[in-house]
């Protein structure tokens, strides 16, 4: 197994810097990388374009910002052509990042304001005398499988790390997935054990509820089947009773969540998040709350259809 396990390679340095355009001023995270970057990462360029490898053997001052850095430092997204300053040097923007929620790195970055440049011109503009290249990223070759790169990376550092595996680590987008993946299932599992047990709670206190209106209201039920009222009609009676009780809840719950969601979005407007209510958790939560309501409301109602009208009319004297 050979470097030809490996497809594309960017090399990565970060260095946060001070942006300046105009009037206004920011933190800016600056990544110094090369032209293959945008492959690997699977990035999505809004306007203009990546960096070229001529821009980074003639080491131009040429940038690439995310839709955030754009929208919040410029003014708007289609700012290819402006010149920006990075701690003092002005940069040329030549392309726009799109912010895409289902990249990781769009995930891991969303809110911040981020800048791509040769890494020679990220050289020139540090506070250091050399920023460290911290990171590389690189894809599997089209013949090759991501393991296998993944293998002969740690190989080649433990070559370079005199076998010490603490020295660095490998890590692949795969695992990454994997491990938002199980977080999300985990998360869902214990989410969805609370909103069960809150269920049943709620649908034992639809019960009560219901069983003490039968219980007031046995003379009117005696009343009703003295005049005619069939055993399913009563029952479907307090079923509706049930249903709607469930139903004013349900609606309550939804208002409730949807005020919420509004709270936390404003108190989050600075870092560009928003959140909504779906239709279909909606819908989900409606349906449930109506088999909630039957279910937990069929033993009251069949109790109230079971009376015998002579006994019902005799309660309480």
């Amino acid at each position: 197994m050979g470097e030809d396990a490996f497809g594309r390679i960017a090399p990565v340095a970060t260095e946060s810097v001070v942006a300046k355009y105009g009037a206004k001023t920011g933190a800016l995270t600056v990544y110094g990388t090369t032209a293959p970057y945008l492959d690997i990462q699977k990035l999505t360029v809004l306007v203009g374009r990546f960096l070229k490898t001529a821009d980074e053997e003639n080491v131009s001052f040429v940038c690439v910002v995310n839709e955030t850095a754009a929208t919040e430092l410029v003014g708007y997204a289609d700012c290819v052509g402006e010149d920006i300053r990075l701690n003092g040097q002005r940069f040329r923007v030549v392309g726009v990042l799109k912010d895409d929620d289902n990249s990781l790195t769009s995930v891991f970055r969303s809110g911040s304001l981020v800048a791509y440049v040769p890494y020679g011109a990220l050289v020139r503009i540090s506070a250091s005398a050399t920023p460290k290249i911290t990171s590389f990223y690189l894809s599997a070759s089209q013949t090759g499988t991501v393991e296998a790169a993944k293998e002969r990376m740690t190989e080649i550092l433990k070559e370079r790390f005199d076998q010490d595996e603490d020295a660095f680590s490998v890590t692949s987008q795969n695992a990454l997935e994997s491990a938002m993946n199980s977080i999300t299932s985990i998360l869902a599992v214990l989410l969805g054990g609370i909103a069960a047990i809150s269920l049943i709670v709620g649908g034992i206190g639809i019960m009560n509820i219901m069983l003490v209106t039968v219980t007031e209201r046995t003379r009117e039920i005696g009343i009703r089947k003295a005049i005619g009222a069939s055993r399913s009609m009563i029952l479907t009676q307090f079923l509706v009773e049930a249903v709607v009780i469930c139903m004013l809840g349900c609606a309550l719950g939804i208002l409730g969540s949807w005020g919420v969601l509004r709270l936390i979005t404003t108190v989050v407007s600075g870092l560009d998040i928003s959140f909504q209510m779906s239709g279909g958790v909606v819908l989900i939560a409606v349906l449930f709350c109506f088999f909630i309501g039957i279910v937990f409301g069929l033993y009251p109602a069949n109790k109230a259809a079971r009376m015998a009208p002579i006994d019902a009319l005799h309660y309480g004297g």
